[in-house]
């Protein structure tokens, strides 16, 4: 991962490839559901298994025509208007120099020493501390950082964080992760839908009984169907980690060279740890985020922060100061004073006489 390779075309023609490719594969495997819906819907009026192979067979190019029909309509909402989506989820608002100046002024720095446009600036009114970047073409390319994040780093560390995500940008990542969430999204609603309408099989293995069909056969059909849609449903996610989990590491280094400070990538990367999950948040729009704690790792969208972070030590010469120490607890508010005695008509009351103070001073002795 050398600094020189960062922003190359050589990955940017990748990711185009690979977008190319979730695009292709997509009406694959919405053929493929198609055809397990038909089947399932269908198993309770097969008198055998061949038979009703072959009308879900024929019968599936006429749904196929109309999924991909819903599926364009839903493609060409999420290329208009995918940045409104992203916000109404994640509760992002737009902000301009006047409302955020010390932001504003750190990104349009970065964006002046490389010739890039200004993307759209947006912010999260949450204590979490992330960001991310989006846009599927050049205007809608937005970068968002949260309240959290915000206050927690000082300007090298935002500013590191910042050209992280106009890495993200530059290498065409975020359009890549925009495909791939519309693609897994539409497999996956299809999916639940599908699953969640199974009383239609008990219906229609009903009819079979009625009409004296054969009831084992109607058995193998539903369980062909489901082999079917939970294949169909491990190929999205398959093209989804296709989107490789490099482009955080390159990013990083993207952060580096822009900045030319390593350490402030680390920096910024020690004080989001275990700080950045914003709740209600879907997987596709956390799979943009700088960080997701709840899919980093082996197979997750992200790499650990510590893989990240020995990364840039290593190739970018980088200096690691460790783990920070947790602020300690805030300290318990103490409890409230006693009223003084307020003096009455005659003057203040007088001191009891000195004793046992558990007993009433007119039982002293």
């Amino acid at each position: 991962m050398a600094l020189g390779a960062v922003g190359l075309r050589t990955w940017q023609w990748n990711n185009g490839f690979k977008s190319l490719l979730l695009l292709a594969g997509f009406p694959v495997l919405l053929y493929l559901l198609a055809f397990a819906i038909v089947l399932l819907f269908g198993a309770g009026e097969a008198e055998s298994v061949a038979d009703g192979l072959r009308a879900a067979w024929q019968a599936t190019p006429g749904l196929f025509a109309g999924a991909c029909a819903v599926a364009l309509v839903w493609f060409a909402i999420a290329a208009r208007a995918n940045r409104w989506i992203v916000d109404r989820v994640t509760g992002a608002h737009e902000v301009t120099r006047k409302d955020e100046p010390r932001l504003w002024n750190l990104l349009e720095n970065l964006c002046i020493s490389r010739g890039l446009p200004m993307p759209r600036l947006g912010i999260i009114d949450t204590t979490a501390r992330n960001a991310f970047a989006s846009g599927l073409f050049p205007k809608q390319y937005a970068v968002t950082v949260t309240r959290g994040l915000l206050d927690a780093l000082d300007d090298a560390e935002l500013e590191a964080v910042l050209a992280h995500e106009l890495t993200h940008i530059r290498n065409k990542d975020v359009r890549l992760m925009v495909i791939a969430g519309v693609v897994v999204g539409i497999i996956s609603l299809v999916g639940q839908l599908l699953m969640r309408g199974r009383w239609f099989v008990w219906r229609g293995g009903g009819r079979s009984r009625d009409r004296g069909g054969n009831r084992g056969a109607a058995g193998l059909l539903v369980l062909i169907a489901i082999a079917i849609a939970v294949l169909v449903y491990v190929l999205a996610l398959a093209l989804r980690l296709a989107v490789s989990r490099n482009r955080e590491f390159l990013a990083d280094a993207g952060a580096a060279e822009l900045t030319r400070n390593p350490d402030a990538m680390i920096g910024a990367l020690r004080k989001i740890a275990g700080h950045s999950d914003i709740a209600g948040v879907p997987g596709q729009v956390r799979a943009m985020f700088l960080d997701d704690a709840q899919a980093s790792g082996w197979w997750g969208t992200h790499p650990p922060l510590q893989a990240r972070i020995d990364a840039l030590v290593r190739h970018a010469g980088g200096r690691d100061p460790g783990p920070l120490p947790e602020p300690p607890p805030p300290p318990e508010p103490a409890a409230p004073a006693a009223p003084a005695a307020q003096p009455g008509p005659w003057g203040p009351p007088p001191a009891p006489p000195a004793g046992d103070p558990a007993t009433p001073w007119w039982r002293q002795r």
